[in-house]
């Protein structure tokens, strides 16, 4: 404990008002880097909307059939496909530029070795494309 603190245990040492710089609130517009990483961020609403959707599809479902229909009758409409459209091709973006630091996350060593960047990308790839051709698969068995 300081020699002040001790005489005086009120004591706070005086610290002006460090100068801080106003951010705007579009700073992240600056740069090309810090646009993709933020719009990467707000794009996980599209993925926690999509979590909520099929929630509410999964209850219409167990609702019954008339509940189920009504609800993709609602779907049809115009300005929701345009938006599930937006929202699909913001899903897109958040899987793409997420794979896509899944290097900087996982390293992957042979041996000695570290896996290169392209390979990690490449594996991760080539998962999302196994998964979504399983999903596919057994939507159009179901259905044919």
């Amino acid at each position: 404990m300081s020699e002040p603190a001790r005489a005086n245990p009120r004591y706070t040492p005086y610290h002006p008002r460090w100068h801080r710089r106003r951010m705007p609130i579009f700073w992240w517009l600056g740069r090309l880097s810090y646009t993709r990483f933020i719009t990467r961020e707000l794009t996980s609403l599209a993925v926690a909307y999509t979590a909520l959707f099929l929630l509410a599809a999964l209850c219409a479902l167990a609702y019954g059939e008339a509940d189920w229909e009504a609800f993709l009758a609602r779907l049809r409409h115009p300005g929701w496909v345009a938006f599930h459209v937006g929202v699909f091709l913001f899903l897109l973006f958040h899987t793409v530029t997420w794979l896509g630091l899944a290097p900087k996350a996982l390293v992957l060593k042979v041996g000695r070795r570290r896996l290169p960047d392209a390979a990690v990308v490449a594996g991760h790839y080539a998962a999302w494309a196994a998964a979504s051709a399983l999903v596919l698969a057994f939507f159009l068995w179901r259905t044919g």
